[in-house]
Parts: structure tokens; sequence; C-alpha cells
């Protein structure tokens, strides 16, 4: 199923809370003001608050590192004791490993950290925060099709072998494999939130621009001209699923890469990211890992 859409087709929000994180730049930023131009007051999670004043000066700001779950915990029990609700949780913050491995504070490995457990510990701690009718938007990568990885269920910290290209698509399958199964444990309990993933296809921003190593360089510089997208045209995905009514969950929805096709395309959902078996053992273990138990009802 592909649709046409477009910035116009986003609906009246206001009245609504979104949290978007990673919005000082890139996809995030782009969805973030989009938003609010359509009437969301937006919360962005970010790393350097100052930052996202200066670069969207309607955002109410608030500090929290994806990649320590801590800072996590901190940012979700302030929204709690402001007596914060939440319509829209964008989980769109996301690094690569241009820098090399790199672990974060609690020892895991920084992608898998930033891209997918800080996110699943935020989505745990700020459910009893969303409202019915809310959403919960995941953002994953088409890679997993092409890359077949597996996920670093016993090796968090990559110490017995490590690829920056490999890290980084384990975590987006992750985020997929999370998204889809949190909307199937939230339709099995009857609640009326839903959990979505989309994807931006090959976007032109920071992350796909400064991968270090020159020869991926050069290579991603010619597939960003071939077929790259600019962070406006990108995000589209992302803002069907966060507002579109007919957005929903069981599919992956975003691009083709093609570049004259602007529509978001519902793409059935492929192995090994449509096993489920596969998503239940991440979603045990990412709560060992994360210190986040999800409500008793979500759990299987």
């Amino acid at each position: 199923m592909a649709i046409r859409w477009t910035f116009d087709d986003i609906p009246d929000l206001t009245g609504r809370t979104a949290v978007v994180t990673g919005a000082t730049s890139g996809l995030g930023l782009v969805v973030a003001q989009q938003l609010a131009a359509h009437g969301a007051d937006v919360i962005a999670g970010v790393r350097d608050p100052a930052k996202a004043t200066r670069v969207a000066p309607g955002l109410e700001a608030r500090r929290v590192d994806l990649a320590d779950l801590d800072s996590v915990g901190a940012f979700a029990a302030g929204l709690h004791r402001d007596g914060r609700v939440v319509d829209l949780l964008v989980n769109n913050a996301g690094i690569g490993g241009h820098q090399g491995r790199r672990l974060s504070p609690q020892g895991i490995e920084m992608q898998f950290a930033t891209n997918f457990l800080g996110h699943f510990a935020l989505t745990g701690r700020l459910l009893d925060l969303i409202r019915d009718g809310g959403r919960v938007v995941h953002v994953g990568s088409n890679l997993y099709r092409h890359f077949p990885v597996e996920l670093p269920l016993d090796d968090l910290a990559a110490e017995r072998s490590y690829s920056p290209s490999r890290a980084y698509v384990a975590s987006k399958l992750a985020n997929l494999l999370f998204g889809l199964e949190l909307d199937r444990r939230l339709r099995r309990a009857g609640r009326p939130v839903r959990s979505l993933v989309a994807h931006p296809g090959l976007a032109r921003t920071a992350l796909n621009s400064d991968v270090g190593q020159p020869a991926l360089r050069a290579t991603m510089a010619v597939l960003n001209a071939l077929i790259g997208r600019p962070a406006e045209r990108a995000a589209i995905p992302l803002l069907f699923a966060a507002t579109d009514p007919a957005a929903h969950g069981g599919v992956f929805i975003g691009p083709r890469n093609r570049r004259w096709d602007d529509r978001v395309h519902l793409d059935r959902v492929v192995a090994p990211a449509n096993d489920p078996a596969l998503a239940d053992q991440l979603w045990e273990r990412a709560q060992d890992w994360a210190g986040v138990g999800y409500p008793p009802d979500l759990r299987s």
C-alpha cells in the first residue's frame, strides 16, 4: 500500500503533547518543528537543551542522554513530577559508529545503548503518561533486509567482535522488533495506544555523511547523490506514522529507494524482524538490561 502524503496532511494537533528525542538536528528537528507548527506542545528530549533552544526556539527542551539509563530515568521522573501527560512519543534519537567501539555508562556498546535500549527504557517509563489514543513511533532501518546481523543478546559490550555497520543495523533491527512486539502486546491487552515503526530511507543527514572510514564515506556520498533524501522529505514517513489516522502497526512505514517516488509505503515486515520468538526474547532481556519492568498486562 502506498499513500501520497505531505506536511499539509498533518491534522490539527492543538492540545496534544509530543515528546521527540534527538530534536536538535536532522530528522528529529524536522519532526519536532512540524508537530509544533500544527499545534502540538513539543518536549524535545535532547543532550543539549541550549542548542535545542537556539535551533527551535518554540520547543520545550529537556535534557536526556539516551545512552545513559540514569539520564533516561531522570528525564522520565521529571515528566512524572511535573504531572505531564503525553499523546505522542517519537523515539528518534540515533547515532552511528564512525567514532569506533565505545561503551555507554552502563558498559553497553554505544549504538545499541542509544538507538535501542535507551528508547526501550524511555517507553517503559513513560507508558503510564500516554493518554488513550496516543502513539509511540520507533525509527528503524530497511538495512535489516539487506545486511543480516545477529542481535548482541550475549555480548552487549561487543567484546567478542565489533563492526560499526553491523552494530548499527542490529540496533535498528532491535527497534523494529520492539515496536512490533509492543504493538502486539498493546492490542492483546486492549490498550488504546498504538505502536508504529517507520524509517526515513537514506536521509542526507549528519548520521549518514559522517561515517568515518574514507572508503565508506565515499560510498555514502555516491548513494546520497543517487537516492538520498533531504531531512524534510525523509521525515515524512515518521510524521505520517505519528499523526495520520490511516497509520497502523504491524507494518514498516517508509519510502522506497527511488528518488522520484515520494509516496509513503506500508510494507510487509520480513525475517528476522517478523519473528515473535526473537522479539519476545529481546523484550525479556531488555527489561533486565534497562531495569524497567513493563506493566503486568504487557508481559508474556
